[in-house]
């Protein structure tokens, strides 16, 4: 979990709504394995050249988690990467992009560009586009390359494998380790074909997916992080330990999946912060049954209705 400040009954409200708001971010046992993983490869890496590098795929389903475990692995290395050499103004550690829908392999390369600052002309073409961002990333001594959506490319259309075939090509010249994430990579056209058979033999896979809850340890992780989360809050009259106490709810209302239970404490705590809203400055059972999610967790999460039974028809003879 991001560290906090210290509770200040001194903050204004603006300054708690907007702390809400951003709220923090939770360690998962997920993100430990992928950090895990990461580190790892980046090692191997280390004195790596070409198509000799490898490279880390995060697939899930949606709103578990992916794009803030890559956010939060990128922010890592580059304050370890800050911390490591203080007086390096001159690097750039980290690049962070997604990849854009229909994306073509100009496209691609000029969110490279767009994230770089680099300015680009309306007479630059890809190749030149590619070589200003290559050029840059080289000189910036980048080292950790994270790209998000990349289910987006569907390796079976012509524009799809080109921008395959342009990530594949970034990777050779830039000397970095190249994280993808993207929803149910695996069974997306990404690794269909030849071009997918090639990217499945340089990259490593790892699910994210919603915490479970079946065993007693499983269920002591998830209360866990209720708890870190619920210790995150800075609401004046918050009963302690209430979201605790109601960790199988949260569960049961979220299905496990990290996105869903961070809307639905963030939402609850800025409804509890708003004097129209609630403006009891806690958190309670009766509150977050009035938060409604996304749909996934809204279909899924709440226990169905029961059916009341028809009164029986009376003939007229009866």
């Amino acid at each position: 979990m991001q560290p906090h400040p210290a509770a200040d009954e001194d903050w204004s409200l603006e300054e708690r709504l907007d702390y809400h708001s951003r709220f923090v971010v939770l360690t998962t046992p997920a993100m430990e394995r992928i950090s895990l993983s990461l580190r790892r490869l980046m090692l191997l890496n280390r004195r790596q050249q070409g198509t000799a590098r490898r490279g880390l795929i995060v697939s899930g389903p949606p709103t578990t988690g992916k794009t803030t475990t890559l956010l939060e692995m990128g922010r890592t290395f580059e304050l370890a990467e800050q911390r490591r050499h203080p007086d390096r103004m001159d690097r750039l550690p980290v690049v962070f992009l997604a990849v854009p829908p229909a994306s073509t392999p100009k496209m691609l390369v000029s969110e490279f560009a767009r994230f770089l600052g680099i300015p680009i002309a309306a007479r630059m073409n890809q190749a030149q586009i590619t070589d200003a961002v290559c050029h840059l990333l080289c000189l910036l001594e980048t080292k950790l390359v994270l790209v998000d959506d990349v289910h987006l490319l569907d390796t079976r259309t012509r524009s799809g494998a080109e921008t395959s075939d342009q990530m594949k090509h970034l990777g050779e010249r830039i000397p970095a380790t190249f994280v993808y994430a993207g929803v149910d990579v695996e069974a997306s056209p990404l690794l269909t074909g030849p071009r997918g058979a090639q990217l499945a033999g340089r990259f490593t896979l790892i699910r994210n997916t919603a915490l479970p809850c079946a065993t007693e340890e499983q269920r002591e992780i998830w209360r866990a992080l209720v708890t870190d989360m619920e210790e995150a809050l800075r609401l004046r009259h918050h009963t302690p330990h209430t979201l605790a106490q109601h960790a199988d709810y949260l569960h049961q209302r979220t299905g496990g999946v990290m996105g869903s239970l961070s809307h639905l404490i963030r939402e609850a705590a800025l409804t509890a912060l708003t004097a129209l809203l609630d403006g009891s400055e806690k958190i309670t059972k009766k509150l977050l049954a009035c938060i409604q999610l996304d749909i996934r967790a809204e279909q899924q999460g709440r226990p169905p209705r029961k059916r009341l039974p028809r009164p029986r028809s009376h003939s007229a003879g009866s």
